[in-house]
């Protein structure tokens, strides 16, 4: 086996030592071998040395352009922009995103990490050296033999020979490559548990995070030099982000988010932009409702029934919600103004009256969700009249 095969086992099972030494050494054979840099440079920045693992993603630039290779390019402005990104040189990495962009508007990793970036940047000042842009689209680099690290590569006839794997080893987990990486989620009353079914995926590399509008996870596919990563932005509705939490299995990565509104049903894992409410300023209290709750598509797209009648099928649930437009009030005039209260309520509101109706027997209607949310509503009844349990 070549050193550049051994440095990509040792990559791939996080062995990021040994991996720089293995393509240390490949280097020396093959100085202009762009993919050598750029695994080095990986595993230089997985191992937080990100000076050297700059350096090597410069060099992989400068290689990449002059032999025109636009896959490679990529891949080497992605590791220069990771790279600065750690070294909290936002500005430079923003920039770097833009050029992976130009080359591969669908790069599966760029929405994560636009997403970072405007986290970090956004409490970041004008004139802040962290915002300046001072890098070149290829970089002012020369390929020599002194580009090696200073550290005098080993031989191959000197590596121990006790290094070799043991027979008995239990053999490694393959990673799964990020096309065939599969998500799938599940919800009841409180919480909703993504599965991510990936195997091999490195704890000590994983970055998970989980806001209460959010959630994203990337890590690297071991064995290359790209990261996963899956992004929800906005969520279907809020979370309680301490009440939420992840584990990554050896086959897998679970993820449990707690629903901040218990018994809210999902119909997707991520929604849509977030709009005011009406009569909503700027200042404190800002409330924000997910544009796909407000606007209440599941009632749109009501179901329509087959039937026998040339004029065809019918959507029942509209023809009956235009008839009680179209007629005047009838019945009781208390249950119309109950009816038009629920309707006209917030969700909390509404929350609040179902609670405090169900739970006091239909003694008692209250829309303050904060009184009752938390207790049991005691029935009242009329004077003269007693509460029975049923």
């Amino acid at each position: 086996m070549d050193h550049a095969r051994k440095g990509e086992a040792a990559l791939s099972a996080s062995k990021y030592a040994e991996a720089i030494q293995h393509f240390t050494d490949a280097l020396a054979v093959s100085p202009n071998a762009v993919k050598y840099y750029i695994n080095r440079s990986t595993a230089y920045q997985r191992s937080s040395k990100y000076t050297e693992a700059l350096a090597d993603a410069d060099l992989a630039v400068a290689l990449a352009h002059k032999r025109g290779a636009r896959e490679l390019i990529k891949d080497a402005q992605s590791r220069r922009a990771l790279t600065l990104f750690s070294l909290e040189r936002y500005g430079d990495a923003e920039y770097l995103f833009g050029i992976v962009k130009e080359i591969d508007p669908k790069d599966k990793m760029l929405p994560m990490w636009n997403v970072k970036l405007a986290a970090k940047l956004k409490d970041i000042p004008d004139g802040d050296d962290r915002r300046k842009v001072t890098v070149k689209n290829v970089p002012d680099v020369q390929v020599t033999s002194a580009s090696m690290p200073s550290n005098p590569a080993k031989g191959e006839n000197d590596a121990p020979k006790k290094t070799d794997m043991p027979a008995s080893s239990p053999k490694p987990v393959v990673p799964t490559p990020a096309n065939k990486i599969k998500v799938d989620w599940y919800q009841n009353n409180e919480s909703v548990t993504i599965t991510i079914l990936a195997k091999g995926v490195p704890k000590e590399s994983a970055t998970v995070e989980i806001e209460k509008d959010t959630f994203s996870i990337s890590f690297p596919i071991s064995g290359s030099t790209s990261d996963y990563s899956y992004v929800l932005d906005p969520l279907y509705a809020p979370i309680d982000p301490a009440q939420s939490k992840y584990q990554i299995k050896s086959t897998k990565v679970e993820v449990t988010l707690k629903k901040e509104m218990s018994g809210v049903k999902w119909h997707n894992l991520e929604g849509d932009r977030e709009v005011k409410a009406e009569g909503e300023g700027e200042g404190e209290n800002k409330s924000t409702i997910p544009f796909h709750i407000l606007t209440n598509k599941s009632r749109e797209s009501a179901p329509v029934y087959p039937t026998s009648s040339k004029s065809g099928t019918k959507n029942w649930d509209k023809l009956a919600d235009e008839e009680a437009d179209n007629e005047e009030i009838r019945g009781d005039e208390t249950s119309h103004f109950f009816q038009k209260l629920y309707k006209d309520a917030s969700p909390d509101q509404q929350r609040a009256m179902m609670k405090s109706y169900q739970e006091s027997g239909g003694t008692v209607l209250s829309t303050d969700w904060k009184n009752v949310g938390d207790k049991t509503v005691v029935p009242q009844p009329p004077n003269g009249m007693e509460a029975k349990e049923y």
